[in-house]
């Protein structure tokens, strides 16, 4: 049963630092994702574990615009979707489905991200995939799962399905839909989104040029540069560097989400 806020009492009022934390990230993150020009209205939807035993996350209103989402108004939920706080704002139900299946079933993904931007709708429609012609797409190609289309996520059965495709990457591409990235914080999810989208997007450029002057890379220079971006080194880069600087350009631009 969702709690009630006790009069003149706040959202923040009631969350740990931590909880607060991972709300004003996620907040944050939805911002960045609109000002990349990646939203779609108020469709897709990012999401982050709240720190605890619960088992609970946050999950956007299914009512704001990403540009204007703030820490507070992000809606907490468990993993079978009710409302733990008392809002009226409504959740995406694919967006619980998705979310809550990898939430449920990945213990790093304490951030799961997806997007249906047209760049990467259309490598999703794209027999290959993600090709490798680009540093890019060598970057975030080598982590890259794939899920079938089944229709609009709102069945719980596609859950297991979902999890069964992603195994153990950290992005995936969802056939004829969009993108997905997971991490062990907002920063490392977002990054990952960021690579595999940029790589989407030189993709599409690249193949309007047509497919007969295309540039192989190398044999094993995709095993070189999986070693090269993957582990540890991606997190500090996350966390420690690019996150930091979009906060900073965040407030610079589009200020306001930890409120």
């Amino acid at each position: 049963m969702a709690t009630a806020l006790k009069p003149a009492e706040t959202i923040r009022d009631r969350c740990s630092p931590e909880e607060w934390q991972a709300r004003v990230d996620l907040a944050a993150a939805y911002r960045l994702v609109a000002m990349y020009g990646w939203d779609d209205l108020i469709f897709t939807h990012l999401s982050a574990r709240v720190p605890g035993p619960e088992h609970h996350f946050l999950i956007n209103p299914y009512t704001h615009m990403f540009e204007e989402m703030t820490a507070s108004a992000l809606v907490k939920i468990d993993v079978d979707g009710n409302k733990v706080d008392d809002t009226p704002a409504p959740v995406n139900r694919a967006g619980f489905v998705i979310h809550s299946a990898i939430h449920m079933a990945r213990e790093d993904a304490a951030s799961v991200m997806h997007l249906h931007t047209p760049y990467g709708q259309a490598v999703s429609a794209m027999s290959d995939g993600l090709m490798p012609h680009t540093q890019t797409s060598m970057i975030a190609g080598h982590d890259v799962a794939y899920h079938e289309y089944e229709g609009i996520a709102t069945e719980l059965e596609e859950r297991e399905r979902l999890v069964e495709d992603l195994g153990t990457k950290h992005t995936m591409i969802l056939r004829n839909h969009g993108t997905l990235a997971v991490g062990e914080t907002v920063a490392q999810a977002f990054l990952r989104l960021y690579f595999l989208e940029r790589a989407c997007e030189a993709q599409v450029h690249m193949l309007s040029a047509g497919r007969s002057g295309l540039h192989n890379p190398p044999q094993g220079v995709e095993h070189k540069v999986e070693e090269q971006s993957s582990g540890a080194g991606m997190a500090m880069l996350a966390q420690g560097l690019a996150w930091p600087a979009l906060l900073r350009k965040l407030d610079r631009h589009n200020p306001g989400y930890a409120e």
